[in-house]
């Protein structure tokens, strides 16, 4: 805009005096800081990137799971609202953190790692500075997660009243799976006689989870009732995940798909 207008018409918008420009730009006359200035807010303003755009967009292309993304638009959010993340210092972000409350894990929510993920990732593509790299996180008491034991498992089965939610218990407890990827089980998934699963794991990674002889007692006779067109339940994962947290409700028992992968791990 500024190169295809008159002296006349910069000197105007300026205050400047015309023949003080002309004398400016003939080199007669050094520019003035406060000419200099004048001329800089003429300029228009630089588009900057939406970086935070830009990071999700190359979350997605890696394949992180929708969930993910998700969460890092949340949070990644709110931080920036508070703080202006490409200027910003490390005592900035030091208060900022200072702000955030502690939650029932403590202060493990004040330095999450999706912080620390973002500043990386700009640091590496767009060469800017990573204020978070020198903060250090709290050293933290591990909290004792609920699990269950084998007397636990009796229970939740013997409290449910139909052989498909027994199946899904007990392959829960078994073979450890998450429940994204036991409520994605097709038939051809299963290996009958090695007793092992194909599930799509974290990082979209095919592996083969192992099961044993209770869970293969309990698919066979729900198999044996049901014919499954698409996932072997006949249900999505919220509706696994609403009957677990009302099995929960019903006897008292913590039986969430996190306490399951917890006794496989001691098994």
């Amino acid at each position: 805009m500024v190169n295809k207008m008159t002296i006349s018409q910069i000197a105007a918008l300026t205050n400047f005096d015309k023949s003080y420009f002309s004398k400016v730009i003939n080199g007669e006359k050094p520019a003035s800081l406060k000419l200099l200035e004048a001329l800089n807010k003429l300029l228009p303003e630089k588009k900057v990137p939406d970086y935070l755009q830009l990071f999700l967009q190359s979350r997605q292309s890696m394949g992180v799971s929708s969930r993910t993304i998700e969460f890092y638009e949340d949070r990644l959010g709110q931080f920036i609202k508070h703080v202006d993340y490409l200027k910003v210092k490390t005592s900035t972000i030091d208060k900022c953190l200072a702000s955030i409350p502690a939650n029932v894990n403590g202060l493990s929510t004040r330095h999450a790692s999706y912080r620390a993920t973002f500043y990386r990732w700009l640091n590496t593509e767009f060469g800017f500075s990573n204020p978070i790299n020198s903060i250090s996180a709290p050293i933290l008491g591990r909290p004792i997660m609920p699990t269950l034991d084998e007397s636990m498992v009796h229970q939740l089965i013997g409290a449910v009243d139909n052989i498909r939610d027994i199946a899904i218990i007990a392959l829960f407890v078994e073979s450890g799976l998450r429940l994204s990827e036991l409520a994605n089980i097709k038939l051809d998934d299963i290996n009958w006689t090695g007793r092992s699963i194909r599930v799509q794991g974290k990082g979209r990674k095919t592996a083969f989870a192992p099961f044993g002889i209770m869970s293969k007692k309990y698919l066979k006779d729900w198999l044996s009732e049901y014919n499954p067109d698409g996932n072997i339940w006949g249900m999505t994962k919220c509706g696994i995940a609403i009957m677990l947290a009302r099995l929960e409700k019903r006897t008292g028992i913590t039986c969430n798909p996190h306490t399951f992968r917890r006794i496989f791990a001691v098994l």
